[in-house]
């Protein structure tokens, strides 16, 4: 989070003195600490992750990331190398003199940081030593149940001696250290206690309390200011927790959130105000070639579709040239996700769809990992017929081919009629018989343990979407991470993402939602809603976001049903759409990119996306020069859009990203590194 050459917080009290100046970089240590570091968990490692190269390029050899050791991802993720800088070098020698283990090396992703790890259980001895000293800092004691918390200040208490011995062989350098999350936040409260003369900010991604009223189904935002926050944090056995990363919030120098609505909850939920607000970025990589992004979509689409063959198999009589493929994804937290909105939406947008007799199928995944015994047999057995199919029909188009090429090389033309002889007229008609199934397509792609009580499938049956011929909503519920290797369906979740037409994420609590940021690099339309930080920041800078392909649904000022039928109202919209107003509108939602890269944020204070003055994104607003809906794109239709124009336009409105005018020490600018 932390940006620039040089560091002026002159506004802020209580820092360092050296603090209130403007230091270049070469006299700055910047630690940056998260249990997430090489050690993926959440949103802080996509967090993390991504702006590495950016703060990397900016700081240099000076940036240093500090996480858990964990084997495996130390293994996989990390080069070992010795420490460059002396300082650092010292600190992990001492330590490692003193009983700990720390590992040292380079994070092997884009900028390659330095990290810092350490061994929690190696160090698990000293617990009961390290609570008494929590205790005598903030008085708060950990129960000795609470596995995590015990980690957490084994985690912390390391990294607040490691940043002691920084700070004590220093040498003349000021050291700033950025604390995410009550996970790293005892680290901060034992480093302020031992009074060490370093600079601090803390950052919370999502109160711990905060997401457990959500989870209660609470109306939490209404009523921010009634609730009693010792007495539900005690009741949901999280007090010492939420003493923790209360104190942490108040014992650092400066205090961020990720987006305006945590700011507001974090006011509430922890007593302080945020200094500063830093959304979250991702570190976009653009495409050379112009509509790069259409060709990807379009190839993985075609992936999806041979899925939804296999799947669908003898209920296949929807156009897959008509259908869109929607998604979900994320945790398996059904209301905080906001899948129970959605669920109830997909329900009335079946009821719409049937009612209109639109041609239009709409293919729904819910990606969200739960508790299963395996894939279920009837959904392999899917994957098996279609791959029989294929290979049949690969045969016989084989010795289609010969003859007709033997017919041509004589100079005839071939009977049709007897092209095919009687062999293959009975692998067809077996291949056609093998094809029936007497049960509909499932709703579920494996075994779910907990099958009677999981609130996606009971919800399913409540709704009665259950994937029968007059559905025009079907349903698949993926409980499972995508993968390239798995033998249903093979493919990562970025090409999933790229492949589908409208990732839905109508969440009631996401402090800031990478889910829907993923979708708009990828040039994929999206919904969020106005709790999500995502949601809140696209209102801030785009003027019309639906004409972005953002359609944000309003959970904080209306009820239930109202969000439900609005929700419902965009997914209709979306679906009655032509295919140039989908080309169309992900040429623009891929646009709004720049506003997410890492380089150009903290520079769009008071900037805003016009809006587009052409084409309407659906054909309920559109007007005589639009497109009508058709299956064909009229390439000689008289278009009052332009798509250099508006691109144009759009990049021009865009602040210059950030470049350098000096590089730290030990990191050269390469030609063009700055450019998009």
């Amino acid at each position: 989070m932390l940006r620039g050459r040089s560091l002026s917080v002159t506004s802020l009290s209580g820092l360092p003195q050296w603090e209130v100046e403007e230091l270049p970089v070469e006299d700055l240590l910047l630690f940056e600490v998260a249990w997430e570091v090489t050690n993926k968990v959440g949103g802080i490692y996509t967090v993390i992750q991504t702006k590495a190269r950016t703060t990397a390029d900016e700081w240099g050899d000076n940036y240093f990331l500090i996480g858990p050791y964990f084997e495996q991802n130390m293994k996989t993720q990390v080069e070992k190398c010795e420490p460059a800088n002396d300082a650092v070098r010292r600190a992990v020698d001492i330590m490692n003199q003193h009983g700990c283990q720390v590992h040292f090396g380079r994070w092997l992703i884009e900028g390659s940081p330095y990290v810092v790890l350490f061994d929690i259980g190696f160090s698990a001895w000293k617990l009961d030593r390290w609570k008494g000293d929590l205790w005598e800092a903030c008085s708060v004691g950990i129960p000795y149940h609470d596995r995590e918390a015990n980690d957490m200040l084994i985690f912390g208490s390391l990294t607040a001696w490691f940043l002691k011995e920084v700070t004590d062989h220093a040498d003349g350098k000021h050291v700033i250290t950025h604390f995410h999350e009550w996970q790293a936040g005892t680290g901060l409260i034992l480093s302020r206690a031992r009074k060490l003369p370093i600079a601090t900010m803390f950052t919370t991604h999502a109160t711990l309390l905060g997401r457990y009223l959500c989870a209660a189904n609470i109306d939490f935002y209404n009523h921010l200011d009634e609730f009693d926050i010792d007495k539900e944090a005690g009741e949901r056995q999280i007090y010492h927790r939420y003493c923790l990363e209360r104190a942490s919030v108040h014992c650092a120098h400066v205090f961020t959130t990720v987006s305006e609505i945590t700011a507001i909850e974090a006011e509430h939920m922890l007593k302080r105000k945020p200094d500063v607000v830093t959304p979250n970025g991702l570190n976009v990589k653009k495409f050379s070639a112009m509509h790069e992004f259409q060709n990807l979509h379009a190839m993985y689409k075609a992936r999806i579709q041979e899925f939804v063959r296999g799947h669908f198999y003898g209920h296949l009589d929807f156009d897959l040239e008509k259908t869109l493929f929607f998604f979900i994804a994320g945790r398996y937290e059904f209301s905080n996700k906001g899948a129970d909105i959605f669920l109830e939406s997909l329900s009335r947008l079946n009821f719409l769809l049937r009612m209109h007799k639109s041609d239009v199928t709409v293919v729904v995944f819910f990606i969200m990992p739960a508790k299963t015994n395996n894939f279920n047999v009837e959904t392999l057995k899917g994957q098996a017929v279609r791959k029989q199919l294929w290979d049949i029909a690969h045969s016989v188009k084989e010795k289609f081919g010969k003859k007709l090429y033997d017919a041509l090389l004589r100079g005839e033309i071939p009977d049709m009629n007897n092209i095919l002889d009687r062999d293959d007229l009975t692998i067809m008609k077996r291949a056609i018989f093998s094809t029936q199934r007497q049960s509909l397509p499932p709703v579920t792609t494996h075994n779910m343990i907990d099958d009677s009580t999981d609130p996606i499938l009971s919800t399913i049956r409540r709704i009665g979407l259950f994937n029968s011929r007059t559905d025009r909503v079907k349903v698949i519920l993926h409980p499972e991470f995508l993968s390239s290797t798995s033998p249903l369906l093979p493919m990562d979740y970025e090409e999933f993402v790229r492949g589908c037409h409208l990732g839905v994420f109508p969440s009631y609590y996401e402090p800031w939602g990478y889910t829907p940021a993923e979708c708009t690099v990828m040039g994929i339309p999206s919904v969020t809603t106005n709790l999500s930080g995502f949601g809140c920041f696209m209102q801030e800078h785009v003027a019309d976001p639906t004409a972005y392909g953002i359609y944000i649904v309003d959970r904080r000022f209306r009820s239930p049903d109202d969000s439900c039928n609005q929700l419902t109202k965009f997914l209709y919209g979306f679906c009655k759409q032509s295919r140039r107003q989908r080309i169309i509108q992900r040429n623009r939602t891929e646009r709004l990119s720049d506003l997410l890269d890492w380089r150009y944020l903290g520079r769009t204070e008071g900037f805003k996306y016009p809006r587009p003055s052409s084409v309407p994104p659906s054909p309920t607003g559109s007007q005589v020069s639009s497109p009508q809906s058709s299956d064909v794109e009229d390439e000689d239709e008289d278009e009052r859009y332009n798509e250099e124009e508006e691109a144009e336009r759009d990049r021009l409105n865009i602040k210059s990203p950030f470049s350098l005018g000096h590089v730290p020490h030990g990191k050269k600018k390469l030609h063009g590194e700055y450019k998009n």
